[in-house]
């Protein structure tokens, strides 16, 4: 068990009842959608095998390697492949836009010029051998896409028709983000540009699909259109929507932002909320979304305060426990897996900011905990795509309990989300074997009785007799 101060920190992060949508780099921005009853009892979209059981790896590029390049990215790729990561995601590499910019490097997601690498980054030469290198290490790789809006000083701004407009008549801001344009999806001229610009991107360098920022604020019918033809040059691409719209999950994305469950989480350990909230959360998204629906688990990233600083260091294990058993793929963002924790999000985000890797040396723990979560959430279809059962515990205040079940295989997970000790017990029988963790040390009492010190988390794994 880690042992280190609780975070006193209440910072309020609201939990929408709704579905949310992202903005561009700078934090969630929610606004309610309204819910189609009817999509819950279709079936989402069916996604590649390496994409159910992946782990996912988020890398700001500018901030990832001493030189802030692609090279540098290549340079720790068997890192990664060591950490168990099979997906790479690169945040944009295209220029970023220098008029009206934010900060003193601008934001990545005021993009320039989508059919150019920034040349801080690197060369096209670059780009293609941090394919080829990541793919060599049986990896995927996809990059972010800002499909909703551009830089001011975009090489689009040649099509002026290419651009929404104000009741003034000129080109808007969508929402505050003064820093970018808003592209019109009325016209059809844009439509094709972007999709060409995608199938581009497949094409030219062999890419595995696309993170795509604010999702939730471009058309719907365009990403089911863009989807198709990109098929058709590569079959078993992804596409991860930066959003939580269930219509999106049908045909257009493989994946979606699990917003509402790391809003819980926030919820749960910075605020006070009882534990249930998680299960609370969980099943009102099972009602919403389509049946299989794969989501972004995920407890840090760019637009958030690092999980170290919203959780504490122990808090941030904890929600990392969950994040990897429950279902869907989860993320791990950009030295996460040392504890590093360098502010990302705005205003950071246009700032020049590195990882500080040595942090590693204050947490070796922490590397090992991913790498062990990483390879049991791949190696296991219990927990990746398998039956969630909620089990009644007795401190529902503080502790979450759950099975994960695929058959004959079988998890009981039990996850502490505060700073009070738990000494009791849990709704479940059977013969179980715990799972060791570098982060915690096995008990001696069996099943159901469990103790959990502050932030602590186990797993056990069904004997079968």
């Amino acid at each position: 068990m880690l042992c280190f101060p609780a975070m006193k920190s209440r910072l309020f992060v609201a939990l929408a009842c709704c579905i949310f949508a992202a903005s561009p780099g700078t934090g969630n921005q929610s606004h309610a959608q309204t819910a189609d009853p009817n999509i819950a009892s279709l079936d989402a979209r069916h996604s590649p095998d390496w994409l159910k059981s992946g782990t996912v790896y988020q890398v700001f590029v500018r901030s990832f390697s001493p030189a802030g390049d692609l090279n540098g990215v290549t340079a720790r790729l068997d890192d990664l492949k060591k950490l168990g990561v099979n997906i790479v995601w690169l945040m944009p590499i295209h220029p970023d836009g220098q008029l009206k910019k934010k900060g003193s490097l601008g934001s990545p997601y005021a993009v320039r010029d989508y059919y150019a690498i920034d040349p801080a980054l690197g060369t096209k030469d670059d780009m293609h051998r941090l394919v080829q290198e990541t793919h060599k290490r049986q990896m995927k790789i996809i990059i972010d896409i800002v499909a909703n809006h551009t830089a001011w000083d975009s090489v689009m701004m040649a099509h002026p028709d290419f651009y929404r407009k104000g009741k003034d008549g000129q080109i808007t801001s969508p929402y505050d983000w003064t820093d970018v344009a808003a592209l019109d999806y009325t016209n059809p001229k844009l439509r094709r540009y972007m999709t060409d610009m995608l199938l581009h991107w497949i094409k030219e360098f062999d890419l595995d699909g696309f993170r795509c920022d604010a999702a939730g604020e471009v058309p719907t019918d365009f990403w089911e259109q863009a989807r198709r033809e990109l098929e058709q040059a590569k079959p078993d691409l992804m596409m991860l929507a930066e959003a939580s719209k269930p219509e999106l999950l049908r045909s257009a994305f493989d994946m979606d932002y699990a917003w509402p469950m790391m809003h819980a989480v926030d919820d749960v350990v910075m605020n006070g909320n009882p534990a249930t909230e998680i299960r609370e959360t969980f099943e009102q998204q099972q009602k919403l979304f389509p049946k299989g629906a794969l989501h972004l688990r995920m407890s840090d990233d760019h637009d958030e305060f690092r999980a170290v600083t919203r959780y504490g260091f122990p808090g941030a294990i904890a929600a990392s426990v969950l994040m990897f058993t429950l279902d869907g793929a989860p993320l791990i963002y950009n030295g996460m897996e040392v504890g590093d924790s360098t502010q990302s999000r705005a205003p950071a985000l246009f700032e020049p900011q590195k990882i500080f890797w040595q942090a590693g040396e204050w947490h070796p723990e922490y590397s090992k905990f991913y790498s062990e979560m990483d390879t049991l959430h791949h190696e296991h279809t219990a927990l990746q795509q398998g039956a969630t059962i909620w089990l009644h515990n007795s401190d529902e205040q503080h502790i979450v309990t759950y099975l994960r079940r695929s058959g004959a295989e079988e998890f009981l997970v039990a996850v502490n989300l505060s700073s009070t000790p738990f000494r009791g017990s849990v709704e479940a029988s059977g013969n179980w074997k715990e799972i060791e963790l570098p982060v915690s040390k096995p008990e001696s009492v069996a099943v159901p009785f469990i103790s959990l010190n502050a932030f602590e988390a186990r797993i056990f794994q069904r004997q079968v007799q």
